[in-house]
């Protein structure tokens, strides 16, 4: 499997210098962590490291080849519970994600429900939420399907971080050949799953992996809460199992892009290391 980071390493850094902290590391492969429509004064000051989905692909293409970077994902983590508004991330924003996609040759594009914001949003009932998941998604995998992109749902709220209700939504979504999963195995397991049964029930309908650890201070909020952005310790010195999914992963037969989403440069080179170490332990295992 192939070891990539997101691109959220260094505070107040535009997305070149990310890039180049990245390989500085031995990191090759990185993903479009964060994107918004139009410009950005961040961006455009140079302490921001988003990118805009109105920008023109070489630009970007451009930045990864000139550090050195293969870039493995577009991220389009949205909100599909709450009204859809011009303010939200939502169908829009993951259509034109497709299409940067498309246009850089970037294979996935990741997308999640998120957390409702509004009292609409948190009241709606559970078929609701699949109606509501379903009908924002359902234009963006027709771009996905005429331009070769696979959509991938990543667990990080009520209804993708259980095992049932991600079955439920996948059916309902259809379009197996292009519609699967980004596996974060921190977020499956705060949201009080177990990441083996992810492996277990959906196999190769993973595409991608979200490498996260999570400590015994998220004990307590496990089950409450429904993802979180990185995770603060190396992988292996938490509680999810991560040399265990490894080992499972690679027995399901997957063998594509995952992204280290841990804070710290040295933390970053540790996870990557005994993520290559547990890979080769698996892979001998398996044969």
């Amino acid at each position: 499997m192939n070891i990539g980071c997101f691109a959220l390493v260094e505070p107040f850094a535009d997305l070149g210098r990310q890039f180049r902290a990245l390989v500085s590391l031995g990191i090759e492969y990185a993903d479009l962590t964060d994107s918004h429509n139009g410009g950005s004064l961040g961006v455009e000051y140079g302490f921001s490291a988003s990118v805009s989905l109105d920008t023109h692909p070489a630009k970007i293409r451009a930045m990864a080849s000139e550090a050195g970077i293969k870039l493995s994902s577009v991220c389009a983590h949205a909100n599909l519970l709450d009204p859809i508004s011009p303010d939200i991330y939502s169908t829009n924003e993951i259509i034109k994600a497709v299409r940067l996609a498309a246009s850089l040759r970037i294979r996935h594009v990741i997308t999640t429900e998120g957390d409702p914001k509004t009292e609409f949003g948190r009241n709606l009932t559970h078929d609701e939420r699949i109606f509501a998941i379903r009908e924002r998604l359902e234009v963006p995998i027709q771009w996905a399907e005429e331009l070769g992109i696979e959509l991938l749902l990543e667990p990080h709220g009520i209804v993708t971080d259980n095992v049932d209700s991600m079955a439920e939504l996948l059916d309902a979504l259809r379009h197996e050949a292009n519609v699967g999963i980004c596996l974060d195995t921190g977020n499956s397991w705060l949201g009080g799953a177990e990441p083996l049964h992810f492996i277990e029930r959906f196999g190769t309908r993973i595409k991608h992996v979200h490498w996260k650890d999570m400590g015994t201070d998220q004990l307590a909020q496990r089950g409450k809460i429904f993802g979180c952005g990185m995770g603060l310790i190396p992988l292996g010195d938490g509680l999810v199992g991560i040399e265990q999914i490894v080992a499972a992963l690679l027995r399901a037969g997957f063998d594509g892009d995952t992204t280290l989403e841990i804070a710290g440069a040295e933390a970053v080179k540790l996870s990557a290391s005994r993520l290559r170490n547990w890979c080769k332990s698996a892979t001998v295992a398996v044969m």
